[in-house]
């Protein structure tokens, strides 16, 4: 049971990460009709906004301290952030150590600035174009994004490590009535389970509860009657877009002390992402959701040994890397729409 436990734990983990990216990709698809292959730019965005922010925090001055000295006997050089400077050591430090977190109030803005210009820029001359094209084109952005964020940051990861307090691990399974030290995990990858949730059921009350969001469903399920009211839909459907590329901007940021960002992240969780909101139903977000977290759990558990090691006895080696596509390929066949899709949706 605990290895189960433990399993679960890494699947929903992982489907975090899916869930979110999948989330806006959703978003995106049904209010716009756009399949959008940047989406995972996005999310790496959204993982140096992260890494900016502590590069600022650590911009320090540099002063001669006569009381050290190198191996030479010169007195060595003290650099001292400037954000020590300004509010004292104690909350200096502490300021850079929370950057990841305080980084979501950094990327937010930055997240939906971003949206709004791809969107304005390119997206919106795309809207009737076939989805070939809309691949084509998003896809094409994504690489100048990765090779723009390549030349200014370098080819290699940044660590980005989590606050002190939430670096160490949390024995989950005292909770459950396991024996201590039966199912140690992770603190920082469990506030990211629970940034996750509350990040969806923010979208989903802001969609479910405003009135921005009830017009912005309506739009979804018949555009043109929104429009005959005298609704200015396309705006909305632009702030859409924004809170979508902020959503896997999010995303982004507190993955960082998870995987060190590097340039092609975002094509990492790309594929995996689309195959999720295919599985999940396009243009359904309680579908992407549901298949992000389902998804997740399915690979953490086909990466157990005794799972791997049952499909090589049977010649399907790597089960954990095609297991999702396997059941992409199986829900598909049995229901084209997806778990969730709406009828008629990829039924053509």
């Amino acid at each position: 049971m605990d290895a189960i436990l433990l399993q679960i734990l890494n699947g929903l983990d992982k489907g975090s990460a899916y869930a979110l990216i999948a989330l806006g990709l959703t978003l995106i698809f049904g209010t716009l009709g756009v399949v959008n292959f940047a989406h995972g730019a996005l999310f790496m965005i959204g993982a140096f906004c992260a890494v900016t922010l502590q590069k600022i925090l650590t911009i320090s001055s540099i002063s001669i301290d006569p009381e050290k000295k190198d191996f030479l006997g010169n007195p060595m050089e003290v650099k001292t952030p400037y954000v020590e400077s300004w509010f004292g050591e104690a909350t200096g430090q502490l300021i850079i150590n929370w950057s990841v977190p305080l980084a979501i109030l950094f990327a937010i803005p930055v997240m939906l600035a971003v949206g709004y210009i791809m969107e304005r820029g390119l997206i919106k001359h795309f809207y009737k174009r076939p989805h070939a094209d809309q691949i084509l084109v998003t896809f094409g952005l994504a690489i100048v994004i990765q090779e723009i964020v390549k030349h200014y940051y370098g080819a290699n990861p940044i660590p980005t490590p989590a606050p002190d307090a939430l670096r160490g691990s949390f024995d989950f399974g005292v909770l459950l009535g396991f024996d201590p030290n039966a199912v140690i995990y992770p603190l920082w990858r469990l506030v990211y389970f629970a940034f996750s949730a509350l990040v969806i059921g923010a979208v989903f009350a802001f969609l479910q509860f405003t009135t921005f969001g009830m017009v912005v469903r309506a739009g979804m399920a018949d555009r043109e009657t929104v429009g005959l009211l005298g609704i200015n839909i396309d705006r909305r459907f632009t702030l859409t877009f924004g809170i979508a590329a902020a959503v896997a901007g999010l995303a982004g940021v507190m993955y960082t002390p998870i995987n060190s960002p590097n340039y092609h992240m975002g094509m990492d969780f790309l594929v995996l992402s689309f195959v999720v909101v295919v599985v999940g139903g396009m243009g359904s977000l309680p579908g992407a959701v549901l298949a992000g977290f389902l998804l997740g759990i399915l690979e953490s558990f086909a990466a157990m040994n005794e799972v791997k090691s049952f499909f090589d006895a049977i010649y399907l080696p790597s089960i954990d890397q095609i297991i999702i596509y396997l059941v992409a390929i199986i829900v598909l066949l049995a229901r084209p729409r997806g778990l969730m899709g709406r009828k008629g949706v990829m039924e053509e």
